[in-house]
């Protein structure tokens, strides 16, 4: 059968090709829907559109608790007289809403409710019984959604435990919490930039103005060093530091960075200003050092070595930021908050005396089912999308004064040869100004620049052009033997980030790269927009603070709480999953920093090998450490379509198109 011909086969016909294997043996709601999806990622060359043919039907096989070899015995004849029918190819990007069998559903992680038990749940609150509505009823589903689900659920010194609801229209963390840089990052740009500014002109004609913004943007820079030491200390099952190389070529750069000509002098002040980075959290990072040209040479071979005069090195934070964000979703459904992926806000229910907004008309959007929920508290955290929500809170859907504006990053991923497995590299100077990182990221190499400004758009591919000057950004500081080619880009993507102002201030107002807190007078809907990936949990705190007043908020109790797949978390774990289950050292790792301490429920799923050694855990595709045992682990995580597990339960779409 030819890859396009699968894109041909409707989602029916799909259906039937599993239908086989869904027998009895494992049933899931969700099941149909990753036989019927054929998303992948948004990408729209018809390379892309069908490059997982195979893994689709693979992964439908998997779930179902069968094998791809069963499944395609099983299903060749049904396949050959499909590839006979024209039938045009559904809209890439776009699989919603899929109809399901009624099966019988699958349960959720140990200790938490399924997918289907939380729906049931939303519904179930009343208009008219006010203790069977939520206290508070968050819009969006991402990091900073789901981590005020998280933060919500778990504030103490009440009264009672506060009532909590979240809903998502995609999959958690479908946008912008799973298309950063992978970096949780202390934000050293601002601090530069914030210096830039209160060494200009405008410190003699505005200086009360120009200390204000540098005291701003100099406190969100020490917030986020505490936030990254947070999620570094804390959650070290989903977390770990990568050490970030500056290469200087020569003592004076000219133009300067950032326009400001004191840094022209960067490569000689380069070594105090990472030290001071340091000293912003206490010294709790590793320390950055010098490397000279020689040692640069054996840690990072892929430099080149001309005119380098010494490389500079400083720690940032990295982590699989889908990863992550499930962990808080799942984290907030274990503590009792009632969650949900693939739900919907359709529109605001108004009370027709007040007109407030006391609940929103949802729509499940894989079974098509709408419901009300109600709740005193309703928060909107829809990240560069938050005005499309906001519209919504208005009775006529009439349009909003703007607050939120996108800034995209593009990101490619190229081959690990790249760079060593263990040390990125920035370039703080490229030629439109923004910066540049160079990272290892799960066994590839991530290149990905910072903000420039454009409206969000949901699943994104780069630009051409940003592509190609990103391959050329690079060649800079690579040596002359490694050829960075267009053919070496194994995928791409693009994700935004919220820059805020809020709309309900006194004119005036300024955008703002922290985050942004605002209460609409007339619907009473609060949104939260801004702040970056390391702030998610204060963004949380800010908000929930503001929203309940001081004295209904409780006690924040994040700090002290590890997320989900910390607890039972050692250093050891891999080596004790090695013994116990003869699964290969890359895998082991991949387990425990995906899952933490929640490897040994995915690995009860393993099947054998077959072989000597590995004994378990059967590859998924070959070169990844992904096993066939976490598809199924996936559903049990609300994975409800194929670009669910190839996007966020695994990273494959994103780590290689091919």
């Amino acid at each position: 059968m030819s890859a396009a011909s699968v894109l041909r086969i409707t989602s029916s016909q799909r259906r039937s090709l599993v239908a086989p294997l869904l027998g009895g043996s494992y049933q899931h709601r969700s099941l149909s829907v990753l036989a019927a999806s054929t998303t992948f990622n948004g990408h729209n060359n018809n390379r892309n559109q069908h490059r997982f043919q195979y893994s689709h039907r693979t992964l439908a096989a998997i779930a179902a608790g069968g094998s791809a070899a069963a499944l395609l015995s099983a299903s060749s004849s049904s396949v050959a007289s499909c590839e006979k029918k024209k039938v045009e190819a559904p809209p890439v990007g776009d699989p919603f809403p899929l109809q399901p069998p009624k099966n019988k559903e699958v349960v959720g992680p140990k200790g938490i409710p399924s997918r289907a038990e939380q729906i049931r749940r939303l519904k179930s609150t009343s208009k008219q019984t006010p203790s069977e509505q939520y206290d508070v009823l968050v819009i969006g589903g991402g990091a900073t959604g789901a981590g005020i689900a998280f933060d919500a659920v778990t504030r103490t010194n009440l009264p009672s435990g506060l009532k909590v609801a979240c809903i998502e229209r995609g999959d958690f963390a479908s946008e912008t919490s799973s298309r950063s840089t992978k970096l949780i990052w202390a934000g050293i740009k601002y601090l530069a930039s914030a210096s830039a500014a209160l060494l200009s002109w405008d410190l003699l004609t505005s200086p009360i103005d120009t200390v204000k913004g540098f005291y701003s943007e100099f406190t969100m820079v020490f917030n986020c060093h505490q936030e990254r030491k947070y999620m570094l200390d804390k959650q070290q099952h989903l977390t770990n530091w990568v050490p970030i190389v500056c290469p200087f070529t020569e003592w004076n750069i000219w133009p300067p960075p950032f326009g400001h000509p004191i840094f022209s002098f960067f490569p000689v002040l380069a070594p105090a200003v990472f030290k001071f980075y340091d000293a912003l959290s206490q010294f709790t990072c590793p320390p950055s050092y010098i490397m000279t040209k020689k040692e640069a040479r054996t840690k990072f071979p892929q430099l080149s070595d001309q005119d380098i005069k010494y490389c500079a090195v400083f720690y940032e934070g990295q982590h699989n930021d889908a990863r992550t964000n499930i962990a808080i979703a799942l984290s907030a459904a274990e503590k009792g908050a009632h969650i949900a992926n693939y739900v919907e806000m359709t529109e605001g229910i108004f009370d027709e005396d007040s007109g407030k907004v006391i609940g929103v008309k949802a729509q499940d959007r894989i079974s098509g089912e709408t419901f009300e929920i109600y709740a005193k508290n309703i928060i909107f955290a829809g990240g560069p999308f938050t005005d499309k929500l906001r519209s919504k809170e208005e009775k006529k859907g009439e349009a909003v004064e703007p607050a939120v504006q996108g800034a995209s990053g593009s990101h490619i991923v190229l081959p690990g040869y790249f760079a060593p497995k263990d040390m990125g590299l920035l370039d703080y100077n490229t030629s439109d100004g923004r910066f540049l990182f160079f990272l290892p990221w799960q066994g590839s190499v991530i290149v990905g620049t910072t903000d420039k400004k454009c409206d969000a758009e949901t699943l994104p591919y780069p630009p051409e052009e940003e592509i190609q000057w990103m391959l050329k950004e690079v060649e800079k500081y690579l040596s002359s033997d490694l050829k960075v080619r267009r053919s070496d880009v194994l995928s791409a993507w693009r994700g935004w980030r919220p820059l805020a102002a809020d709309p309900h201030a006194p004119p005036g107002g300024q955008v703002s790269r922290d985050h942004v807190i605002s209460t609409n007078p007339s619907s009473g809907v609060t949104f939260i927009a801004g702040g970056k990936w390391t702030t998610w949990r204060e963004m949380a705190e800010d908000v929930l603070d503001k929203v309940l007043g001081p004295d209904k908020a409780g006690k924040c109790n994040t700090l002290d709480i590890v997320l989900h797949g910390g607890e039972g978390y050692h250093k050891s774990l891999p080596i004790q999953i090695i013994q116990k289950y003869g699964v290969s050292e890359e895998v082991a790792n991949h387990l425990v920093k995906t899952y933490g301490g929640r490897s040994w429920e995915v690995l009860e799923k393993c099947k054998p090998t077959g072989k000597q050694w590995p004994r378990y855990g059967i590859p998924l595709v070959e070169g990844y450490p992904y096993i066939e045992a976490e598809i199924r682990f996936a559903c049990q995580e609300y994975a409800c379509t194929i670009e669910d597990i190839l996007s966020r339960r695994t990273r494959l779409a994103f780590l290689n198109s091919e």
